[in-house]
């Protein structure tokens, strides 16, 4: 057993942005009493350290730091895993048990939660996902036992949300995801569920555009790692396979007549795939690549347009793509090729670049 109450008023406190005269005034305190907690010269009675609990939006048995070192707790939540596993419904009599034995463990509580948002979902049981809701507003409050780098309160909202979502509960889920969108992570789950269920469809268009364009934009992310893994390995066909499948990708995003930033990535992808296919000796490939990578840097630089309603589908003027490979896209097409450092690559290009 461990308790370090001190250190979690201290932590708690200035976690809110509190000065210990703050937490004294707000808990009808002297600042010397909060100076003593923090300090370990004394203890708050049990009515402070309920209020504190309060004050801090946690559980007693958090702000406490109590902490029990039992396998049992771990055992508990590797049978419920295991259970959920095989869609095996005895796993909610088996996190019952678990509540009932440790209703301040996290690890507990969460999974449980996991569970009843399972099942309430595989039976279509609006009981089971309320109960599950329940369990992840306990679940936030315990949330400083939390060591699983996967889980965090955001993605505990989430699911909240998805439960909200699928009870025909669509205005609470639109409002919890909105209002724990850091980044715009939940601007598709937001732009599906207002022109599906709320039937807001040009409210939904902004949220959508943009996580389209995050979603192009980590895609092409993906396919940049993949295409350095494959190069590392030597798999060149695998990195043409990839590098065709994103060139043919971005085509369905491309306006008649209209530059986009589509255009300069897909001048750097066919270099990348002009090196691959010279490494496969596939001479005749890489030329042709080349020269449409020409075509694309020269008519980008043209026109140059880094916003995003540049792209199909995409209603919104307010974002702009860039990217650190160079001021113009033949600049940036040059400086890739340096880095490949390839002189097959290099001699290639000079002689379709002279040519054109």
């Amino acid at each position: 057993m461990h308790i370090n109450l001190s250190d979690n008023i201290r932590a708690f406190r200035k976690a809110r942005s509190l000065t210990q005269e703050q937490l004294a005034e707000a808990l009808g305190v002297t600042v010397g009493a909060v100076y003593k907690w923090e300090a370990k010269l004394s203890t708050p009675d049990i009515n402070l350290i309920v209020e504190l609990a309060d004050l801090f939006d946690t559980s007693v048995d958090v702000l406490l730091g109590y902490e029990v070192k039992n396998n049992k707790q771990k055992a508990m939540v590797e049978r419920m895993k295991s259970l959920m596993q095989n869609r095996d419904e005895r796993a909610l009599t088996e996190a019952e048990k678990a509540l009932i034995r440790y209703p301040n463990c996290f690890d507990i509580v969460y999974q449980s939660a996991t569970l009843y948002h399972m099942f309430g979902l595989i039976n279509r049981d609006k009981k089971l996902r309320q109960r599950a809701i329940r369990l992840m507003e306990r679940a936030i409050l315990l949330i400083n036992q939390n060591t699983d780098p996967t889980i965090s309160e955001l993605s505990i909202y989430i699911n909240m949300a998805d439960c909200y979502f699928t009870m025909d509960e669509a205005e609470k889920a639109v409002e919890l995801l909105k209002s724990n969108n850091p980044c715009g992570i939940n601007d598709a789950l937001i732009g599906q569920i207002l022109a599906s269920a709320c039937d807001l469809p040009q409210e939904a268009v902004p949220y959508l555009s943009i996580a389209l364009l995050n979603n192009i934009a980590s895609f092409t992310r993906i396919v940049m790692g993949y295409s350095n893994v494959y190069f590392k390995r030597r798999e060149f066909a695998s990195a043409v396979d990839i590098l065709r499948a994103t060139l043919a990708f971005f085509e369905h995003f491309r306006e008649p007549k209209k530059s986009n930033f589509l255009d300069r990535m897909s001048a750097l992808f066919y270099i990348c795939l002009a090196h691959a296919q010279i490494e496969l000796g596939e001479t005749d490939a890489a030329r042709e690549s080349l020269c449409i990578a020409k075509s694309a840097a020269d008519d980008f630089d043209r026109m140059p347009n880094y916003k995003g309603n540049s792209i199909r589908f995409v209603s919104v003027d307010a974002a702009t793509a860039f990217d650190d490979l160079g001021s113009t896209a033949k600049e940036a097409v040059l400086n890739l090729i340096q880095d490949i450092k390839s002189e097959a690559l290099s001699a290639l290009w000079e002689e379709i670049d002279h040519a054109g």
